[in-house]
Formats: structure tokens, sequence, C-alpha cells
């Protein structure tokens, strides 16, 4: 994720916010204010952003001041003016308990913020650190731009104040919320990272005019929807503006590619990740200890596989062990720029013509990209894919409206490759998603469980209907020993493993299995739609062949004519070769499913075989609700693909 989230209590805000983190992640020298430290480290000074600056007197992009970051989070959540406040009430004849109480927003908390860190995606700070001035602020304003839309969107759809019971109704902070931004430019590691901290303080007034605190889970609840905003954000409007296109780049076989600026050379990429270089080497010693440590009586002590959630663990492990001390010289953003690209030219391998001409190549291959793949969003096979992933990559298929969210974000980003999109459209995804493809499951049992967010989904379709996944490989030898064991020499590595990779057996990642579950569903609805509907309601041929890989392509578009005459034998088994010449050279990202017609037949077969499982899963939630509502009878094979009607009490409506 390039959006990060961590807590901030009132200590940190001493111990490390006002000596590290607002003077650039620098050593803030001893009995120096905030602006002679923040000049001497060469970053500019924070701002102030938000829409809740009003009701506590401050401004949008008005200068950050040490006072009022003291109280507002390392004084457990005063009024940023407390200072000012209490002398003046002291002024007025008031008790030091009264004037202490006029400063203060509503009651005393030990969280008092959560700090955000968005950073883009590093082919767009390559082109930031090596571009000229022109480029340099124009992606400045797009990484500026996309923090405020999230921003926006935090305050509009995630943040709420809790209160009542246990905390158990929330409200909107209908002022929205206060945030300080502050920039930084580097990484630990001393290669380029434009990145930002934003304090977001846990401060919020509701419509009584009472002060009360955001809930804090819900924020991390969404953070994986927020960085699919930012990513797509930052990159489309850095696209726009300087004529470029983004690519599917896979990180990680097996994972889910990350967008990035075409033509920004991979050596270059490679060259910033020296921090990942490290935690990867360190990631594998780790794995390797996972699956061979053994407890007092030589029985294993974990699981003899690494899964997702112990590996998630294992990285942020690997991460603290490898992670650098503090940078120790100050340099201005001008010498940052004039060293890095010395260094890239030196140690990258990349060519020194290509370093000073990168946003010459990058828009080059935007415009034979532009030229050759049409963007082109169709929101009901866009809601296919994103239920389809999200109902395989969560396990026992249940999600909640967040899940789709995130996922459709990543789906239009890779389907616009760096283009604007209208500000609805996610949401449009979702909802479509959530009525043709979803059941509301939820039993809520508290008032938390009744608001749309948090309402429980499944798809129409049942795990055994999608592809099986990949049987993990063999656990190891818990007898084999490291070659870094001492007294033992290195065993020699096999072709393509680095030094410090172990062949760890891990459990098989999921997002392979989503995406051809994905391209299955897609299958069954063009084929069921294509026969049911024909060209009347909704034009499914028109829609995938502009939107779809030629493997996927509809069949022949019915005439009119005879249209009520029944469809020949074997007409389904055909593809339109037709349409497949004409559209090669326009077809869009979905390509990279790499799927073969034959293998397609043969798991439409089989997903047609489990239709009567998927029916019988469906019905399960249908007469809970509606049993004594008899539905119209429908076609089994179209049944586990249309939109069901929503039982009284299901709430569907609320889940868009």
């Amino acid at each position: 994720m390039t959006v990060d989230i961590r807590v901030i209590r009132a200590a940190q805000m001493y111990r490390y916010y006002l000596r590290e983190t607002v003077v650039g992640d620098g050593r803030r020298p001893a009995r120096t204010s905030l602006r002679a430290a923040q000049e001497q480290a060469g970053v500019p000074v924070g701002r102030w952003m938000g829409r809740g600056l009003a009701a506590l007197g401050l401004a949008r992009g008005e200068e950050v001041t040490e006072s009022q970051l003291r109280n507002l989070f390392g004084e457990r959540g005063r009024h940023p003016h407390a200072d000012r406040i209490e002398a003046d009430r002291l002024a007025q004849g008031a008790s030091p308990r009264e004037a202490y109480r006029a400063g203060a927003l509503g009651r005393r908390v030990s969280v008092t913020g959560v700090d955000f860190v968005f950073r883009p995606q590093p082919s767009i700070y390559l082109l930031w650190a090596f571009g000229d001035e022109e480029t340099r602020l124009a992606i400045e304003a797009a990484h500026e731009y996309a923090i405020a839309r999230v921003l926006e969107w935090i305050e509009d759809e995630v943040a709420v104040i809790r209160y009542g019971t246990d905390g158990n109704y929330r409200v909107r902070p209908p002022g929205g919320l206060v945030a300080a931004r502050f920039r930084h430019y580097e990484a630990r590691s001393g290669r380029p990272l434009l990145h930002d901290h934003v304090l977001l303080s846990v401060k919020g007034q509701r419509l009584d005019g009472k002060w009360g605190s955001i809930h804090t889970t819900a924020l991390h609840e969404n953070t994986v929807a927020a960085s699919a905003l930012y990513n797509e954000l930052v990159a489309s409007e850095a696209c726009e503006e300087l004529g470029l296109a983004t690519k599917p780049r896979t990180v990680t076989p097996g994972r889910r590619p990350v967008m990035e600026i075409a033509g920004v050379p991979h050596g270059l990429i490679r060259w910033t990740a020296q921090r990942s270089d490290q935690i990867a080497a360190c990631l594998s010693e780790l794995e390797h200890e996972y699956v061979t440590a053994v407890d007092d009586a030589g029985e294993p002590r974990f699981l003899p596989v690494v899964s997702e959630r112990a590996r998630a663990k294992l990285n942020t492990i690997a991460a603290r062990k490898t992670r650098p001390s503090k940078k120790g010289k100050v340099r201005s953003l001008a010498q940052l720029r004039a060293d890095w690209k010395q260094s890239a030219i030196r140690t990258s391998g990349v060519p020194a013509d290509v370093i000073s001409s990168l946003l010459e190549y990058a828009r080059a291959a935007a415009a034979a990209i532009r030229a050759r793949v049409a963007a082109v969003v169709d929101v009901a096979l866009a809601a296919v894919d994103v239920t389809a992933t999200v109902f395989v990559m969560n396990n026992g298929g249940r999600f909640h409206r967040r899940h789709l969210l995130a996922e459709a974000r990543r789906h239009l980003a890779l389907v616009l490759r760096g283009r604007r999109r209208d500000p609805g459209l996610d949401d449009q995804v979702v909802a479509t998603a959530i009525t043709a493809h979803c059941l509301d499951i939820s039993e809520p049992t508290t008032v938390r469980g009744l608001e749309a967010g948090y309402r429980l989904y499944t798809a129409r379709w049942a795990l055994s209907d999608l592809p099986a996944p990949r049987r993990p490989p063999a656990a190891p030898d818990p007898e084999r020993r490291s070659p870094t064991d001492p007294g033992e020499p290195p065993a020699p590595l096999p072709p393509g493993q680095n030094a410090g990779e172990w062949d760890v057996p891990r459990v098989p990642l999921q997002y392979d299995r989503a995406v051809l579950a994905g391209a299955v569903v897609r299958e069954q609805l063009r084929a069921t739609t294509a026969t049911a509907v024909r060209g009347r309601a909704y034009d499914v041929v028109a829609h995938q062949q502009a939107a779809m890989p030629e493997q996927l392509l509809a069949h022949e578009p019915a005439d009119p004519e005879h249209d009520d005459q029944d469809d020949k034998p074997g007409r389904h088994e055909a593809l339109d070769l037709t349409a497949l010449r004409a559209l090669r050279d326009s077809r869009t990202d979905v390509e990279a499913l790499d799927l073969t017609a034959e293998r397609l037949r043969h798991l439409q077969d089989a997903f047609t075989a489990a239709a009567d499982r998927a029916h019988t899963t469906m019905d399960r939630y249908t007469h809970r609700d509606d049993a004594e509502t008899p539905q119209p009878g429908r076609p089994d094979d179209q049944q586990a693909l249309r939109p069901q009607e929503p039982g009284p009490h299901r709430g569907r409506e609320a889940g868009h």
C-alpha cells in the first residue's frame, strides 16, 4: 500500500514527532525553534488542511506552529490556541480550572490522532526527482490534490464520532476534520521518496456543538480503500498534466500488479528499492526459521507452510530489523536532486541519456499506449470482476462494502491507464456489484451492524464453483540448515535464486485464482445474458467487445429478424473471429489474463455443472426472508447471475 497509518499518542508527539517528523525525519537540534529547524533541514513548513479548521479559528494552508501541535496532539486534545484562550479567561477573572476547561476540546484522550503517510508509486517520484522544475511542480500538485481528495472522502464517508453508552451511536462530523501536513523528500536509505505525513486529529465537533473523538478503528479499516483512491488520483492527475500513461507491473508473481508510469525503466525502480531488497533478504531468513522452529520436545512450533497472515507479520519484523538510522547530513532539495541523478547514473545501470530525458521517454511510451489501448469502463463487467476478486480473496467469501470499494478503484486504475474518471464511478461499480452479484447475509446484533458500511455480503456463487487453488509445496526438511550457519560452507544457489532466498513452502497466493474466477463468471454471464436478452434490455455483446480480451468476446450478434428461432447446435462453442481480428489492435488491459478459448470452455462446463449447488446456496438466504412469498420461476442456468429481490430487513439499499 502507498498509504500507511499509525496511531499518535500524546507522549509520542514530544518524543518523536516534534523532534524528528516535523523536520524531515532528521534530528532537531536542542533549543532550536521549529521554523529554524525546518529551514536547516531544507523541508517546507507544515500546513493545516481539512474542513474543520474554521471551528478552531484556523485557515487552510496556514503554517503549523509548535505550540499548536503541542496543544492539539501533545496535551491530550486541547484547542490549538489553548494558551491564548486560557490567558484571556484568566484576564477576565475566571478561575484557573475554568480557564483550563475553556481551552479543552471535550474530554481528554490518550490517542490524539493518526499519522497518514502518503507516497506515490516509484515511477512517479522518479520523474519528480529527475525531471525539470516544471515536472517537479506538476507532480507535487498532483500529490497534494490526491491527498486533499482522500481527506475529503474520509470526512464524508469514513470518519464517525462515537457517543452514547459504550460508544454504540455514531455520527459524521458535520464540520469536517483537522489535519497538519508535513512534506519529506527522501527515504532513510538516502534515495528519493516524495511523501507527506498527514497528522489527523481525532477531535471532531458534533451537531450540538460538543466535541467528540473520531473512531480510529474505522480509519484503520478503510486504509486500503484510501490507498487505492490515492494511487488512482495521483497517477491520473500526473498523467493528464504531463501527457503520460500507466501500465501494470508485477512486483511479486501471483500478487496483484501495481500501476506504474509507462516508459520508466525497471532498473531505476530497482535502484530505489534498496530497503525492499534488505527486507526481502531478512524475510526469507525469518520464513525459514518459522517453518523449521521446534519446541523442547522436537515438535514443530508453527505450521509447515507460511500463510499470508504469518508472512505479513514476518514482513513487519523484517522491516524493523533492517531499519537504518536517521540521516545525519542536511541537504537542500536542489542538492538532493543533483546527488540522486549522479548516483543513478553511476549505480542503476540505466544510460545517462535515459535518466536525463526520462520525461520524454515516458511521453513516447504513453503515446503508444493511448493509441493502442482504449479506455472503456463497463460498469456491469467491472462489477463482475470486483465481486469475484473480493469473494475469492476474503476468507470464507464474506466481505464488506469497503472491500468492494477498494477493489473497484484498483480495477478503474487498471482499465483507465492514467486517465481521469467521473468522481462517482467507483461507487456506481460497487452499487452494481452489491445489487446484481452479492447477497446480504448480515445478522446484526448491535447498532454498528446496522450501518451500511458494516453490512456483511457474500457472492451469489459458491467457492466450489470456482477454480480450485494449487496445492502448496511439501514442507522442507527440518534437518536442513541455513548456509549462514557457522562452520558450514554456503551451498550453491539454484538458477535464478538470489542470496538469502529460500524455497520455503508458502500458501499459494489467491490473486491468480481471483482473476481466473472473474473470467469464468464473465463468460457465464455473457452466455446466459446474451441468450436471455439478445439485444433488448442490455447489449452485452457491444460492451464485451469494447472492454474484454479476444478470448472473452461475445458470439455473433443475433439477427433481429430471426430472434425467435432456437440456437443452432454448437453455436455457443464458436468465437467470432471477425470481431477478434477487428479488435486485435484495441483490446484492453484484461488481455493479460492469458486464457485460451479451450480453457474457458472447460471452465464453463465445470461452472454449469455446479449451477445447482450455487442455486441451493443462494436459496438458503432467499427463502430465509421470503418463505411465505414465492418468487416467480426462473431458469436454473440464470438464477445465480440475476439480481435477487431484497428481503424485508436486508437493507441492501443501505449498502450503496
